[in-house]
C-alpha cells in the first residue's frame, strides 16, 4: 500500500491532469470577461462576484483533489454503492427542503453560495454502474440485467425530473454510451436514437414525408442490410413491424408534443425551429448568444472587449452561455481551440479506460467521458441554436461550484483509479 502511495505522482496521467488545469484556468478568466465592467472593473479575489468565488471553488478544487489522490483506491469500489444511495437521499432531501431558483427545486441554499446534488448524483449513478457490471455474472443481453440497470439510471433521473430539472436529468441518457460499450444489445441504443430523431425529423418536415422517408429506409435495409438467403417473408413482415411501429409514433408526435411536455419547453422546440417565434423573451438569448458568437469572426475582439459581453446582452453568460464570450472575444480560433481541448479530454479519456484492467474502473471512465461528451455537445449545440437551451453547463468552464467540484471529483477518481492500474490483477 505505501508502495503505491508512493507511485501516485508517477503514475498519475499528467496530460489529462494538464488539461484540466488548462480548462479550469481559461473558464475563470472567462468568467471575470462576462462580468467585467470598464467602467467599475471588477477585482478578481473579491467573493462578492462570480470571478471570485469561482477562484475560491478552484481553491477547494484543489484539496478535494488531494483528498482523492489520498484516499485508498479500493474505496470507491468498496463504497460505491453507499455512495449512490447517498446521494438518492440527497435528490430525495432536496425536494422538500431545497431552495426554489428558477423554478427548480434541486438547490440547497448554503449562506451566499448554493449546491446541486444532481451535480454528484451522476458520480454516485457511475459507480453503482461501475459496481453492479464489475459482477461477473452480469450479462447485458440478460432482460433481467437490463432492467436492473435501467433501474440504477432511473431511480436519480426520475428525481432530478421531479425537482423541475430536465437539462441534468437528459445527462443521464449518456450512460447509454457505457451500456453499449460493455455489451448492451444494439437494438435499445438504436431505438433510443431513432425515437429523438425521428422527434426532431417531425418538426421540420411534414409528418407524410417522414413516412415516406421511413419507408424508403426499411425497404432499403431489406434489399441491402439483409443477406439474400435471409430474404423472406418472415424477414419482410420484421422489417415491416419496425417501419410500422416508427410510424405510429410519428403519428404520436403531436400528442407528446401539446400533452407532455410543460408550456416552457414547448417554447424551447418552437425557438429551436425559429429564435424569433419569441425574440423577446425564450428567444432571446439564442439570438444574443449567435450575434456575439458571429461578431467575434476569425481572431475575436481581443480579452475584455465584448461588446455583447460588457453590456449584458446575453443572460446567464457566465453560466450555461459562457461560449458564447469566448467566440466574441477570442473568434473561431479560439472557439476552435476549446472545442479542441474539450475532444481531446474525452478521447484521452476513453483511451485511459480501454487500457484499464479491471471492469470496475473500465465503466467508470467511460461513464465520465459520456457525460463529459454530452454537456460538451449540447452546451454548445444550444449556444449556436443547434439544441434546445435546457440550462447545462459547459465543464469546467462555466461558473458555479458544484458543477466544477462534480466533475472535479468524476476526473479525479477515474485518474486515481487509473494512476493504480499496474499494481491492479486484470479481472472482469
Amino acid at each position: 500500500m505505501a508502495r503505491q502511495n508512493e507511485h501516485i505522482a508517477h503514475n498519475l496521467d499528467w496530460l489529462t491532469v494538464v488539461i484540466y488545469v488548462a480548462c479550469v484556468t481559461w473558464g475563470l478568466f472567462s468568467i471575470y470577461a462576462a462580468i467585467y465592467d470598464p467602467e467599475n472593473p471588477t477585482k478578481l479575489f473579491d467573493l462578492s462576484n462570480s470571478a471570485g468565488k469561482q477562484l475560491m471553488f478552484i481553491s477547494t478544487s484543489m484539496l478535494l483533489i488531494i483528498a482523492i489522490l489520498v484516499i485508498d483506491y479500493r474505496f470507491w469500489e468498496t463504497f460505491g454503492e453507499v455512495v449512490y444511495w447517498i446521494c438518492i437521499a440527497l435528490l430525495v432531501t432536496v425536494l422538500f427542503f431545497g431552495a426554489n431558483i428558477k423554478g427548480s427545486h434541486s438547490w440547497f441554499k448554503l449562506g451566499g453560495f448554493s449546491l446541486q446534488p444532481a451535480e454528484f448524483a451522476k458520480i454516485g449513478t457511475s459507480l453503482m454502474l461501475a459496481r453492479y457490471l464489475s459482477r461477473t455474472n452480469v450479462n447485458l443481453s440478460k432482460f433481467k440485467d437490463m432492467l436492473w440497470v435501467a433501474g440504477i439510471v432511473l431511480l436519480p433521473a426520475v428525481l432530478i425530473l421531479i425537482s423541475h430539472e430536465m437539462g441534468v436529468m437528459l445527462v443521464f441518457a449518456s450512460f447509454m454510451f457505457v451500456l453499449y460499450r460493455e455489451g448492451v444489445p444494439p437494438i435499445y441504443p438504436v431505438v433510443f436514437l431513432s425515437s429523438i430523431i425521428l422527434f426532431v425529423l417531425t418538426l421540420f418536415f411534414s409528418k407524410l414525408y417522414v413516412i415516406a422517408g421511413l419507408v424508403v429506409v426499411g425497404l432499403l435495409v431489406y434489399r441491402f442490410l439483409i443477406p439474400h438467403y435471409e430474404r423472406n417473408l418472415r424477414s419482410f413482415r420484421q422489417v415491416a413491424g419496425v417501419v410500422g411501429l416508427m410510424t405510429l409514433y410519428v403519428g404520436s408526435t403531436d400528442f407528446i408534443f401539446n400533452n407532455l411536455l410543460e408550456k416552457h419547453q414547448k417554447m424551447r422546440i418552437l425557438v429551436l425551429i425559429d429564435p424569433y417565434a419569441d425574440p423577446r423573451k425564450a428567444g432571446w438569448n439564442v439570438i444574443q448568444s449567435k450575434i456575439a458568437i458571429g461578431t467575434g469572426q476569425l481572431w475575436g475582439k481581443g480579452y475584455l472587449q465584448g461588446t455583447q459581453t460588457k453590456f449584458d446582452f446575453v443572460p446567464e453568460q457566465n453560466t450555461d452561455f459562457i461560449f458564447c464570450t469566448i467566440g466574441e472575444e477570442q473568434g473561431f480560433m479560439g472557439s476552435l481551440l476549446l472545442i479542441c481541448l474539450l475532444l481531446g479530454l474525452v478521447v484521452r479519456i476513453v483511451t485511459l479506460a480501454e487500457r484499464q484492467r479491471t471492469r470496475f474502473a473500465r465503466v467508470f471512465g467511460y461513464c465520465l467521458a459520456g457525460v463529459l461528451f454530452f454537456h460538451f455537445l449540447v452546451n454548445l449545440g444550444m449556444t449556436i441554436g443547434f439544441m434546445p437551451v435546457i440550462g447545462i453547463p459547459l465543464p469546467f468552464f462555466s461558473y458555479g461550484g458544484s458543477s466544477l467540484w462534480g466533475f472535479t471529483i468524476f476526473l479525479f477518481i477515474f485518474l486515481k483509479l487509473d494512476s493504480q492500474r499496474p499494481f491492479t490483477l486484470a479481472r472482469g
